[in-house]
């Protein structure tokens, strides 16, 4: 049940990937409270902060696809340094403007925007370096430390955020922000060069063409999208969360409690995950954890009391990150290199897109039936998805890492490339 530290113990590239995602993670969510927080004290307008959000929409579809057909071609470290040095540089305008004596709200729209557009151009190439930085058999924990690094920073960034606000005004969150990018950066640079091993395709339409055709016709691949998006377009209830503690429990005031329960459950399940390893029908791993969180979503909707509401969505929180880990696993064991980049942006788009959908379902079901009939329905049409889908891809379901073919060419694709260039994750 231990997690498992082998890969940040053995590989130096690992540990420090890691620490610069937890770091960068943990300021980008500073940021992310005080973004919404400015735009709302200067206009006083819900839909300005949302507004922020449609801003955003158009880089990350364009971007995210383009990014990771970028991540096929360049050097991904570099691409990584690169993208870093400007948001630190965007990052460092929202502080400039946020200590004006009359900052300019535009401003905060296109440098928003803007950051959307480096983060999409910066995560597929994360994403598809990491795996090269530890062995074939290491995957899974590595890929379980990233999400408790990236949870580290989901819990604790907020809190930050909010000190911050309460003690020495808005600027000084991205300041907090500035300093947290400028030293991912320089652990980007401490990384040694990862360079492509074979012929490389260009970034354009023909080349974004190919990922999406390489994951149709890849029925595990597509598996692990559609239980993403089954989860997350049909039962993500976070935009209920207010009308939940206001109307329904008539506890405003524990309205934090339901933004960090599914944050906790979360964080149990990466630091609990040793046994991960140990699994390889990934496909019936990922259906049942998204089942447990479809059930979880839907008991949560017909809980009598906030508390135990919490405890629901802990669980489904665990359910989500459990699911998430193989997912993980499946892409990064089975995805080979040269596509590795495009295949990321695709799995990007399909978990930042889910929650846009799934908030206007919950939304227009809460204000046609009822907010606990929203949840709780959303919940039941997971599991009618998940199950589904398990139905219809079968190779999914019975999706083995020891026999699978991609698994196995990917495994031996990294021992010739091992054997011929002398090329192994630093260890240290």
């Amino acid at each position: 049940m231990r997690l498992d530290t082998t890969p940040l113990r053995q590989h130096r590239d690992f540990r420090l990937l890691f620490v610069a995602g937890t770091v960068f993670y943990l300021g980008g969510m500073v940021s992310y409270v005080a973004v919404p927080y400015q735009l709302y004290d200067l206009t006083g307008s819900n839909f300005a902060v949302g507004a922020l959000g449609i801003a955003e929409l158009v880089p990350l579809l364009v971007f995210g696809l383009y990014g990771g057909a970028l991540a096929d071609h360049v050097d991904r470290r570099r691409l990584l340094i690169g993208t870093a040095l400007a948001q630190v540089a965007l990052t460092g305008v929202l502080a400039w403007n946020a200590f004006l004596d009359d900052p300019h709200v535009w401003l905060i729209y296109v440098v928003g925007a803007l950051l959307a557009t480096a983060g999409a151009l910066q995560r597929p190439s994360k994403d598809a370096l990491e795996p090269r930085t530890v062995p074939h058999d290491q995957i899974a924990a590595a890929s379980a430390l990233s999400s408790f690094g990236m949870q580290i920073g989901l819990l604790t960034g907020p809190a930050i955020g909010g000190v911050l606000l309460a003690t020495v005004g808005i600027g000084w969150c991205f300041v907090v922000d500035v300093a947290g990018l400028v030293a991912a950066t320089l652990l980007f640079l401490l990384m040694r060069p990862y360079p492509h091993t074979g012929e490389t395709t260009p970034p354009s339409l023909r080349a974004i063409k190919e990922g999406v055709v390489y994951a149709a016709r890849r029925r595990d691949l597509l598996g692990t999208y559609l239980v993403d998006i089954a989860a997350m377009l049909l039962a993500m209830p976070v935009v209920l969360f207010p009308a939940l503690v206001q109307d329904i429990f008539e506890q405003p005031q524990l309205l934090g409690l339901l933004y960090s329960a599914e944050t906790v459950g979360a964080m149990v399940a990466t630091a609990t995950s040793g046994w991960v390893a140990r699994v390889h029908h990934h496909g019936r791993a990922i259906v049942i954890a998204a089942t447990c969180y479809g059930i979880a979503i839907a008991l949560m909707g017909l809980a009598p009391s906030l508390v135990t509401a919490a405890l629901f969505l802990a669980i489904a929180g665990a359910a989500d990150m459990i699911s998430g880990i193989f997912r993980s696993t499946v892409w990064n064991q089975t995805i080979p290199d040269h596509m590795r980049g495009r295949l990321a942006g695709i799995e990007m788009l399909s978990y930042s897109l889910g929650p846009l959908g799934g908030q206007v379902r919950a939304g227009l079901v809460a204000d046609a039936w009822s907010v606990r009939a929203s949840i709780t329905s959303g919940g039941i049409a997971c599991v009618v998805g998940v199950t589904a889908t398990a139905l219809w891809l079968r190779d999914f379901w019975s999706y083995d890492a020891r026999t699978d073919e991609h698994a196995i060419a990917e495994r031996e694709a990294r021992a010739r490339a091992a054997a011929g260039s002398g090329e192994q994750p630093e260890v240290s």
